[in-house]
């Protein structure tokens, strides 16, 4: 994979940051994003700076997105796969009763910045025939009841299988990496029960690893049911 560029937003810790330290030893070329650059640049140091650009980005506003791809084509002058991982959790309530200010922040991460890192990326996707790569979740799979959170990966899942259908033809693939319950800071109280980053990291890999040819549609990664 040497010289191959990808790029992860949300990858400051969790499934982003563990899919950096993989995607680093395939040897790609790394482009990673957060909204704090602190734990971005610790990353780049552990993995390597002359490897990696750090860009601090808002994914809910395009103009952050389009600088940071062209601080990217400068640094690197391709992008060969993009993994739009920023996403933000739900609040407790239900319809009923949630924090809506907090529906707001987490529906505009988790869909419209998605749809933003889209629409930034695939021009440079476009040149490499790329690949693009979506945290949806088993959340947007499944009836949860009361659940925004639910609704926006339920919405990721649409983008996923709606942007396949725009780009057949073009060579660009596209990946839905649809994790159960991952023990990251994404959970106030770690699950005691649940997948590790690194769990979700080898899936994207495995993805990333197929020849051209080869369309990873979906890939849905749950715990193994505790031994009774």
């Amino acid at each position: 994979m040497q010289d191959r560029v990808l790029l992860i937003t949300g990858a400051s810790s969790g499934i982003g940051a563990a899919t950096a330290r993989a995607a680093a030893r395939e040897g790609y070329q790394l482009v990673l994003a957060a909204r704090s650059t602190d734990k971005l640049e610790a990353l780049a140091r552990e993995l390597g700076p002359e490897n990696v650009l750090c860009v601090s980005v808002d994914v809910t506003v395009m103009a952050q997105q389009e600088a940071m791809v062209e601080e990217a084509l400068e640094r690197f002058g391709r992008i060969d796969g993009v993994f739009a991982n920023a996403g933000r959790g739900g609040t407790p309530g239900g319809f009923s009763g949630a924090d809506h200010d907090g529906w707001r922040e987490m529906i505009l991460t988790n869909v419209y910045g998605v749809g933003l890192t889209l629409q930034a990326t695939l021009p440079a996707l476009r040149k490499s025939r790329g690949h693009v790569l979506l945290t949806g979740s088993a959340a947007g799979r499944a009836t949860i009841p009361g659940s925004m959170y639910s609704a926006s990966k339920w919405a990721v899942t649409g983008i996923g299988y709606n942007l396949r259908e725009e780009l057949r033809g073009s060579g660009i693939r596209v990946t839905l990496i649809e994790p159960g319950m991952v023990d990251t800071p994404f959970f106030d109280e770690p699950p005691s029960h649940a997948l590790q980053d690194r769990d979700i990291a080898n899936a994207v890999l495995y993805a990333l690893g197929q020849p051209p040819h080869v369309d990873v549609n979906e890939i849905l990664v749950r715990p193994t049911p505790p031994i009774e």
